[in-house]
């Protein structure tokens, strides 16, 4: 099993998910660069995930679906109709020798969710970034917050495969609420000197997660609220 990250845009990650020949992309928001590199590599497309309907996350599909025809989608109710597998929070299915399960991780969007790969990956989107999390667009905090929750209850192995590189704002803005906070100084310089040599900073694992994330460490939906806030002014 190899995981193989395609930038896009100015920051979005769109993963690559491989076994032997067979491939499942997550969340194309362009498709340009995914189709190359699913030809360099001889690779048949199994399967799409959509974690949300943003355009920077969808916007490949349906020039990916004409040129591969009949690939099963797999999203949220709000990406249809580009999906044609509708799941939600509960439900599991099969790729690529591996269960998939579905988690609502709302907030960001409504619909959102995010995809829990065995006991191996989850696939997160918008709604966990490493020492971050996806901005409050419906308004509903109580939903990113719940999310949150269940991200905390995943165990510590399991890798994080967010959607943006934004880890050196989200840990900048760690240092600046807590500036003696050794676990995130030290995260940062870690993702200052990957991104130096144009590295991704991802994935990350829910254990670090639970260390540098202030987001998840918020113990209260007031508290989560306050700090939200405070990021989005950052």
């Amino acid at each position: 099993m190899n995981i193989h990250p395609i930038k896009a845009f100015s920051d979005n990650y769109i993963w690559v998910i491989e076994e032997g020949t067979e491939a499942v992309v997550v969340d194309p928001g362009e498709a340009e660069g995914v189709m190359d590199y699913l030809k360099e590599q001889q690779l048949h497309l199994t399967a799409i995930l959509l974690t949300h309907n943003h355009e920077d996350h969808i916007g490949g599909v349906k020039k990916m679906v004409a040129k591969y025809p009949d690939t099963p989608i797999y999203g949220p109710k709000e990406t249809e109709p580009l999906a044609d597998r509708i799941v939600q929070e509960g439900e599991s299915f099969r790729l690529l020798s591996q269960t998939f399960q579905v988690i609502k991780t709302g907030g960001h969007t409504h619909g959102h969710i995010s995809f829990l790969m065995g006991e191996e990956a989850i696939f997160c989107g918008d709604a966990l970034f490493s020492a971050g999390c996806g901005r409050v667009f419906t308004g509903d905090y109580q939903a990113q917050y719940d999310a949150l929750q269940k991200f905390k209850r995943l165990d510590d192995e399991i890798q994080v495969y967010a959607a943006h590189e934004y880890t050196q704002t989200n840990l900048r803005f760690a240092h600046s609420m807590q500036p003696s906070n050794k676990s995130v100084s030290e995260a940062l310089d870690q993702a200052n000197d990957l991104r130096a040599k144009e590295e991704p900073t991802l994935p990350s694992t829910i254990g670090r997660e639970k260390k540098i994330n202030l987001f998840l460490q918020a113990e209260s939906l007031e508290a989560f609220v306050e700090l939200r806030k405070a990021r989005d002014d950052f």
